[in-house]
C-alpha cells in the first residue's frame, strides 16, 4: 500500500494522525520570528507577576508519611513531612540545638524528634529560633512558603495555573541546572526552538500568536501554537497549544484543542542557590496532566504504574536538553561579572 493511500484511509477520529517527518535541515528556519525583544519583553512580563512568596519542593508523593524529606530553597535548608492525617508540614532544616538535619529526623505525631540529642519541633512545640513555614500540597506538586526569601505579599496558597478537574493521570520528573529560574522560564517563553532544538518530539510546529512588544497584558501575555507531538517518525497528535505564565517561576502549556484538550505540563522554576562554585542551581520541577473526554482514557487510572515512567522519560529527555539551553543563557549573561 503506498503512503498516500495509507493516509487516506487512516481513521480521521484516532488521535494518531500521520505526518510527513521531512529533513530536519529543510525546516522553515525560525530564526527570523523568535524576536529576542520580543522573548524579553514576555520575560520581563513574568517576573513583574506576584508568586505569594510560594516555591514548589517536590512531586506531593515524594513527601512520605514515614520519613522527612529535605531540600533547599533560595540557599535555605527546609525539611517537609507528613503529620499524623496525612497533612503536609514545613520547617527550616536545621535542628535549632546544634544544627542537626532534620531531614534525618523521626516523625511522630505532628512533630519532628531529632536523632541528635531528641529535642523535638513541630506545629505546636516551642523550640527557640525555630518556627514551621507555610506549605501547601495541591494534590499534585509539594509548596513551601518562605517570606524572606520572596519578599513579596504573602498570599494564603500558591497561585495555580488552570488544571484539569481530575489530577489522577500526572508525572512529577525533577532536574537541576546551572542557572537561574528566569532562564528556565525564557527557555519556554521561545517556543520557535521546539522542532529543530527537540526533532524527536515535535513536528510542523508554527506559533500562531504572540504577545506584544509593549503593553503586555493577562489578557495577551500568551504564546499560541499548533504543533505535532511525534510518537513515531511519521505518526503524531497533532495540537494547539498556549503557554501562561501565572507566576514569575512557573509556565505552563495547557493544550486548548486536539486530543488531550485540558491537558497540561506545569514547568516550575525552583532557585536552590549557589552551587559549590558559587553559581546559581535551580530546580526544574515539571509536572504532566492528562485528561481526555475519550471513554478509553479511564483505562489510563490503571495504567498509571507503566505511563508515569514513560511520561517522566519524556520529559527528562527534553529538559536535557532545554537545560543546556538555558545553562548556556545563564553563562553568557553573568560571564563579565
Amino acid at each position: 500500500m503506498s503512503i498516500r493511500s495509507e493516509l487516506v484511509s487512516w481513521p480521521k477520529n484516532s488521535p494518531l494522525q500521520r505526518f510527513s517527518p521531512g529533513t530536519w535541515s529543510r525546516q522553515r528556519p525560525t530564526y527570523q520570528d523568535a524576536d529576542p525583544a520580543l522573548i524579553a519583553a514576555a520575560l520581563r512580563w513574568s517576573q513583574e507577576r506576584p508568586s505569594g512568596n510560594w516555591y514548589v519542593v517536590a512531586a506531593s508523593t515524594a513527601i512520605r508519611p514515614d520519613r522527612p524529606f529535605g531540600a533547599k530553597v533560595g540557599g535555605r535548608e527546609v525539611v517537609l513531612w507528613r503529620d499524623a492525617t496525612g497533612g503536609l508540614r514545613a520547617g527550616p532544616g536545621a535542628c535549632p540545638h546544634l544544627g542537626a538535619p532534620l531531614a534525618t529526623a523521626e516523625v511522630e505525631d505532628d512533630a519532628l524528634i531529632c536523632r541528635w540529642h531528641g529535642l523535638r519541633v513541630g506545629p505546636a512545640e516551642n523550640a527557640s529560633r525555630w518556627c514551621p513555614y507555610p506549605s501547601y500540597d495541591d494534590g499534585v506538586l509539594a509548596w513551601v512558603r518562605l517570606d524572606s526569601v520572596g519578599g513579596e505579599t504573602p498570599t494564603e496558597a500558591p497561585i495555580l495555573g488552570e488544571r484539569p478537574a481530575d489530577t489522577t493521570v500526572h508525572a512529577v520528573t525533577r532536574l537541576v541546572g546551572v542557572c537561574e529560574p528566569r532562564d528556565i522560564i525564557a527557555n519556554r517563553l521561545d517556543p520557535w526552538h521546539g522542532s529543530w532544538f527537540h526533532p524527536y518530539s515535535f513536528a510542523h510546529l508554527d506559533v500562531t500568536g504572540t504577545p506584544p512588544r509593549e503593553g503586555i497584558t493577562e489578557d495577551n501575555h500568551r504564546f499560541e501554537l499548533a504543533v505535532t507531538f511525534r510518537v513515531t517518525r511519521r505518526l503524531g497528535v497533532p495540537v494547539r497549544a498556549e503557554f501562561s505564565c501565572p507566576d514569575p517561576r512557573t509556565i505552563v502549556m495547557r493544550i486548548v484543542a486536539g486530543e488531550g484538550t485540558g491537558s497540561v505540563v506545569e514547568t516550575h522554576a525552583t532557585p536552590l542557590g549557589p552551587g559549590p562554585d558559587g553559581r546559581a542551581r535551580t530546580a526544574v520541577v515539571e509536572t504532566t496532566i492528562a485528561t481526555s473526554d475519550r471513554p478509553g482514557f479511564r483505562f489510563a487510572h490503571h495504567a498509571l504504574p507503566l505511563l508515569r515512567p514513560a511520561m517522566n522519560h519524556a520529559a527528562n529527555r527534553l529538559w536535557r536538553d532545554d537545560l543546556a539551553y538555558a545553562e548556556r543563557r545563564y553563562q553568557l549573561r553573568t560571564q563579565h561579572r
